[in-house]
This record gives C-alpha cells, sequence and structure tokens, in this order.
C-alpha cells in the first residue's frame, strides 16, 4: 500500500505564498503521473497541476502562472509552489499519484487565504 502524505498547508494572506509538499513512501519513478487536487466546501475536487513520470506537466486555467509543480526523484517528493494566493484558493489540497492500476491519495492539507 502507498501512502502520500502532505503538508505545507496554512493559512495566508491575500498575494502571499505557500509550499505544499507530499511525500511518497515508494519510489515515485513507479506512478504514472502525480498531480494535486483541491476541494473547496460545496464544491467537486478539481485537479490544480500534475507532472508526470516524463516531466510534462499540466496545470488548471485559474492557477496558470502562479502555482508551479515539481518532483525530486531523489525524495520521492512532489511539491506545488503556490504563488500571488487569492482567497478563492482556498480549499483542501489533496495529494494524488496514478499507477497503471492503481489510483493513491492523500489524507489532505488545508490552505486558507485570507482577503
Amino acid at each position: 500500500q502507498v501512502q502520500l502524505v502532505e503538508s505545507g498547508g496554512g493559512l495566508v494572506q491575500a498575494g502571499g505564498s505557500l509550499r505544499l509538499s507530499c511525500a511518497a513512501s515508494r519510489s515515485i519513478f513507479s506512478f504514472n503521473a502525480m498531480g494535486w487536487y483541491r476541494q473547496a466546501p460545496g464544491k467537486q475536487r478539481e485537479l490544480v497541476a500534475a507532472i508526470t513520470s516524463g516531466g510534462t506537466t499540466d496545470y488548471a486555467d485559474s492557477v496558470k502562472g502562479r502555482f508551479t509543480i515539481s518532483r525530486d526523484n531523489a525524495k520521492n517528493t512532489v511539491y506545488l509552489q503556490m504563488n500571488s494566493l487569492k482567497p478563492e484558493d482556498t480549499a483542501v489540497y489533496y495529494c494524488n499519484a496514478r499507477s497503471t492500476w492503481n489510483n493513491y491519495w492523500g489524507q489532505g492539507t488545508q490552505v486558507t487565504v485570507s482577503s
């Protein structure tokens, strides 16, 4: 069983920055892709950013130019650098890892952006 442990969430003022980390319990090379999703109260979970094993990235339109996803293969960790945060970025952020046969989720970390 794979464990994904997120950290780095918290409370920040609008315009501020946070960096989320997702540490995997096994080599992230084994996953086809890893990503960050978020879910705000009363809304569906949505993709924020993803990175494939080959390094290709994809972003939701709402975060392009503000968020950056990256990976450190040696540390089995994926990061989400979030800059110029807005109140509408407030949500629980979940790390996801997808292999050919399985889909794994972290427990989530709360990000709250105050206006």
